[in-house]
């Protein structure tokens, strides 16, 4: 059922982002800098694209930029979380130790091998 349903919205999806292209496919006009510093300076960098490839352009940049902010502000997050798995292995590699020693010690107390034995 799932998969019908992320299907049937990748179509939705997808015609939607078609009728958005096909309806701005006009060139527009990107600079680098506004018209009247790119005079004073001498030098105005520019381009054409049409309209649907910048937003698309645009998207993709900002969604990379959120991917990398996110990934650096959950650095503290990972680095507890990796500090936190050695701890817990360490504690676990402990008591493998206590586990493997606790039956001779059990042998060798008389009142707890009675006890163990009820």
């Amino acid at each position: 059922m799932m998969a019908y349903l992320r299907i049937a919205l990748s179509a939705v999806l997808a015609i939607l982002l078609a009728t958005i292209a096909l309806a701005n496919r006009e060139f527009v006009s990107v600079q680098l800098f506004p018209e009247a510093i790119g005079n004073l300076i001498g030098f105005n960098f520019g381009f054409g694209l049409p309209l649907f490839i910048l937003l698309g352009l645009a998207i993709g940049l900002g969604l990379m930029l959120g991917f990398i902010w996110e990934w650096l502000r959950e650095h503290s997050y990972r680095a507890e979380a990796a500090r936190l798995r050695r701890r817990v292995a360490a504690m676990e590699s402990d008591l493998e130790k206590f586990q493997k020693a606790a039956p001779s010690v059990a042998q060798k107390d008389e009142v707890l091998a009675v006890l163990e034995a009820k």
